[in-house]
């Protein structure tokens, strides 16, 4: 066994694909379907699929903002940490917690995604 992808369910593919890419993601469709697929540096995928998709197989399926996790970025750099911050924020997406020292050693900051996930950047 070994752990492979994460999933996101988003409402507005296309504002979370802006999102996600801001933080080098790129993701890929599936065909013409709202399924996308990322690979990590790390390896580990991440899956991005619509509400429309999984409602497609779990019709009961209700779509909750945040969902309690966080994906955490890897930063190249204390600075990095602030630019990315920075650059995602300007470009309209919701910032939960502005870069700071933390207690534990790190530079860090958290976003939030276009769904209210989490996404924690750190160096």
């Amino acid at each position: 066994m070994a752990f492979d992808a994460i999933g996101i369910v988003t409402e507005d593919y296309e504002k979370a694909l802006r999102f996600y890419r801001l933080l080098g993601v790129e993701f890929v469709r599936a065909g013409d379907s709202e399924h996308f697929d990322a690979k990590t540096p790390s390896g580990v995928r991440l899956l991005m699929d619509t509400v429309k998709v999984i409602k497609s197989f779990e019709p009961d399926y209700e779509h909750v903002r945040g969902t309690g996790m966080s994906l955490c970025f890897k930063q190249e750099s204390r600075a990095k940490v602030d630019e990315v911050y920075a650059a995602v924020t300007a470009a309209g997406f919701k910032g939960k917690k502005a870069p700071w020292d933390a207690f534990w050693g790190q530079r860090y900051a958290c976003l939030l995604d276009p769904d209210g996930n989490q996404i924690d950047l750190f160096a």
